[in-house]
């Protein structure tokens, strides 16, 4: 039986290059995208999460303490003994909280509060409330490195003055958890919750 058989047509050949390279060029490609991309990640996470840009003027109108995993009470009650504020504003977080209302230091007002809803997002509308109420014009937020990014951004959302950041120390054994924890809450701030 004939039959008419239709011919392939034939992949054009590059010059120089035989078939089996142009997968490993491929692969390479692939390669080089993907190592590029870890390091743009790593770069970010460095910058956002680890190292973030720290520091305050020697006054501000009040010191706001986040509740989260550090330890930001020593950092908060030294800026409020340097009378670095007027007011000392505490987030207790939620009632199981291990944060109680600590003792007031002399010369500065301590405002101890339970934000609601119990987040970040909470924290950032209760102090731009009162920011409002006492006309602040700067604020520095104590907090723990990951979160500066994400509290800064809330904050600032929030209130239209000037936000500075302090960071308390985190255990080792936090961070891991704490950096993937702040990308999946960061990208939610910037996408999904975006209003004060």
């Amino acid at each position: 039986m004939l039959t008419d058989e239709v011919p392939r047509p034939s992949r054009p050949s590059v010059p120089g290059v035989r078939p089996g390279e142009r997968a490993r060029r491929r692969w390479q490609q692939a390669l080089i995208a993907a190592s590029a991309l870890v390091l743009l990640l790593g770069g970010l996470t460095a910058r956002l999460f680890v190292w973030p840009p720290a520091g305050m003027p020697d006054r501000v109108d009040a010191i706001l303490m986040l509740n989260n995993p550090g330890d930001p009470w020593p950092v908060a009650r030294q800026l409020a003994r340097e009378h670095r504020a007027r007011y000392l504003v505490v987030s207790q977080g939620t009632v199981a909280s291990h944060y109680a209302c600590p003792a007031p230091v002399p010369g500065v007002k301590l405002i101890c509060f339970h934000p609601s809803p119990a987040t970040t997002q909470g924290e950032a509308e209760f102090a731009g409330r009162l920011a409002s109420k006492y006309h602040w014009h700067s604020m520095v937020v104590v907090t723990i490195a990951p979160q500066d990014f994400r509290a800064r951004l809330r904050l600032e959302r929030c209130f239209d003055g000037h936000v500075y950041v302090m960071t308390s120390s985190l255990p080792l054994r936090s961070w891991p958890y704490q950096i993937a924890y702040e990308w999946g809450a960061t990208i939610k701030a910037l996408t999904v919750q975006r209003a004060c």
